[in-house]
């Protein structure tokens, strides 16, 4: 899998994952990476840092304090409230439902629920439309 941070002609930055560069390409020209917060389709990439792993137990980088902090944290609550109230819980099955709705063998409807990371992997493979519900902290505890 690999992380990039993207960005529309609006200026909204968003992330994405792809389970390679050549997929996030592929996906680009047949116009499937789109912003979710205007649907534009002009996207690219943008400047970011790489990644590396990290050895298990050791520390992240975290913020706090920024102006927006609790604007964003609001509006990522608000969106996993908003998809659990309207979507259907299909747990375990989410790949195996993903993909039904995608190739059109089921009505389309929304959904939510879990898979794995080769679930995941193998559903952008396939141009599936879909996005990671953010968990945050509090939700944890």
């Amino acid at each position: 899998m690999i992380h990039y941070s993207l960005v529309c002609d609006k200026s909204h930055k968003f992330d994405g994952w792809f389970s390679n560069a050549a997929a996030y390409d592929a996906q680009k020209l047949r116009g499937l990476v789109t912003c979710p917060i205007c649907l534009s389709t002009a996207v690219d990439k943008a400047v970011m840092a790489p990644a590396v792993s990290r050895p298990s137990g050791e520390k992240v980088s975290l913020s706090i304090g920024h102006p927006q902090h609790q604007e964003l944290r609001d509006a990522m609550l608000a969106l996993r409230k908003k998809v659990t109230s309207e979507a259907d819980y299909v747990g375990d099955k989410f790949a195996e439902e993903a993909r039904k709705i995608h190739f059109k063998e089921v009505d389309a409807r929304g959904i939510y629920g879990e898979a794995t990371r080769e679930e995941v992997t193998s559903l952008i493979e396939d141009g599936v439309d879909f996005m990671p519900l953010p968990n945050l902290p509090e939700e944890h505890n």
